[in-house]
């Protein structure tokens, strides 16, 4: 499989774009050098990991094709695919909601990152329940293999983010809806 030159563009916008204002957004100075406001720090960090958390939930769904192929040929396999990929298209509905309240500096983005962290095990719980039940196989045959580590790793990582949200002068500087009027007011004048 081959990627044009046009592949290679939108990755780049999808990736440049987003670091390109978060950084910008963190060489700004604040009116009070004191004050930690905008994507700087940890926060860049998070900033980019939540950027390309939607492109990694497309791409487990386009590694997950030949699964779905082969799942359709079961008895109520075509059931189950509809309810995964439904259940994954939600998912991904949730990253970008996250998402957006997160560059539009929200105050509500820390409720959201926190119910972003509790969805995945609860996705992941519900698909291996809906699996299970379909396909009339045994939960520890839908959780064959290493099918406990990915959803295990994430929760994790996404825990350390949702205490670092919870914790950091910068963040509740960021989203506070004040301070980030303020900031966004000096960027223009």
């Amino acid at each position: 499989m081959q990627f044009s030159i046009w592949h290679w563009v939108i990755l780049l916008l999808l990736i440049g774009v987003p670091v390109f204002f978060a950084v910008r957004s963190a060489r700004r100075p604040s009116r009070n050098s004191t004050d930690l406001v905008g994507f700087g720090g940890w926060l860049l960090l998070l900033a980019i990991g939540q950027t390309l958390s939607p492109l990694r939930t497309l791409a487990e769904f386009g590694n997950s094709i030949e699964g779905y192929q082969q799942l359709m040929t079961l008895p109520n396999g075509l059931l189950a695919t509809y309810g995964e990929i439904a259940l994954l298209l939600a998912f991904l509905v949730l990253q970008l909601v996250v998402l957006i309240a997160m560059f539009r500096r929200s105050p509500r983005f820390k409720k959201l990152f926190l119910l972003q962290w509790f969805a995945i095990p609860v996705v992941f719980l519900v698909d291996v329940i809906w699996i299970s039940t379909l396909i009339k196989v045994s939960v520890s045959q839908v959780l064959a293999g290493d099918a406990l580590v990915k959803p295990i790793v994430s929760f994790v990582v996404t825990g350390i983010w949702v205490a670092y949200i919870y914790n950091s002068v910068r963040v509740r500087n960021t989203f506070d809806r004040a301070a980030a009027n303020a900031e966004i007011a000096t960027a223009f004048q």
